[in-house]
């Protein structure tokens, strides 16, 4: 059956270049500053690999964030209307960026100039390879055949089942974002202390706890899934993302797979876009859950 409609999504989902080709999607690049100079975060890296940037921030450079402006999208959607596909984009969450706001006033303008196409918008709620999940999730669902809207429908409904839970190895990155305070961040670096932060259900990253040192901030977020894991066979799929910290990961997916035995474990390097707040060393698993808390 010929596909109908494009599910297009943007690089803060952080989803690997062959998964994305494999699945057939559509990636926004989105934008980062580092020492001055603007760079495109793609799915494959090829401007500025991950590893280089962490390893910048790790000797004291500074990146920032921009949203993705309303005629990006306009000019990313429209070749997929003029070819007359339809479209479901799935973003980056609100609660976190105003990138949703600026593709919901692309998607009304691109209504009025293409009124026979149907362009449908869903906030993920969530951000990295939750979203990331989330998306992949979406386009298994396409090639069995779903219609886009229902696909939408479905997005909407398993967006609140998509769990995440995230460490950060440095407070200082946090308090920049406005996440934690200074006092915070100074007596927890001294401390050792890794804050255990979670997607809410309004798609805001949120401190739920505290962690002395590494290894405990570890096995909370595998604590964590032990009891919200989802036992739906069909959507056993879980998503691991680190910040310049492959070995924890690699321990991590063996410890899981040991565990829950899961169709599929992916591990991805986090994107420049989220990694210039979370910082080198930060740390999440993603997995379809009974629900996020």
């Amino acid at each position: 059956m010929p596909k109908t409609y494009q599910i297009i999504t943007d690089a803060a989902c952080d989803l690997p270049e062959d998964l994305v080709e494999q699945c057939g999607l559509a990636v926004i690049p989105m934008i980062f500053t580092m020492d001055g100079k603007e760079y495109h975060q793609y799915s494959d890296h090829h401007e500025y690999p991950a590893d280089r940037f962490f390893d910048a921030l790790r000797h004291g450079h500074w990146a920032t964030t921009t949203q993705i402006p309303v005629a990006t999208f306009e000019e990313f959607f429209t070749p997929y209307l003029e070819k007359g596909l339809d479209i479901l984009y799935i973003g980056f969450s609100s609660g976190l960026s105003g990138t949703w706001q600026r593709a919901c006033q692309a998607v009304e303008l691109l209504r009025e100039k293409y009124p026979d196409r149907h362009i449908e918008a869903v906030d993920s709620l969530t951000a990295t390879l939750g979203q990331g999940l989330l998306v992949y999730l979406a386009s298994r669902k396409q090639k069995e055949g779903l219609t886009l809207h229902e696909l939408k429908a479905w997005v909407e409904v398993y967006r609140m089942c998509m769990s995440g839970w995230f460490m950060v190895d440095d407070l200082n990155h946090l308090k920049r974002g406005g996440r934690v305070s200074a006092a915070t961040a100074f007596v927890g670096s001294m401390l050792s202390i890794k804050p255990i932060l979670q997607i809410d259900n309004e798609g805001h990253l949120i401190v739920r706890e505290k962690a002395r040192g590494r290894k405990q901030a570890l096995d909370r977020l595998f604590q964590k899934m032990e009891t919200r894991f989802t036992d739906n066979p069909d959507l056993q799929t879980v998503f691991i993302v680190e910040a310049d910290c492959k070995d924890d990961a690699k321990a991590m997916a063996k410890r899981i797979q040991a565990r829950f035995k899961p169709k599929k474990i992916m591990i991805h390097t986090l994107g420049p876009v989220i990694g210039s707040h979370t910082g080198p060393g930060a740390f999440a698993i993603f997995y379809p859950a009974k629900n996020r808390d």
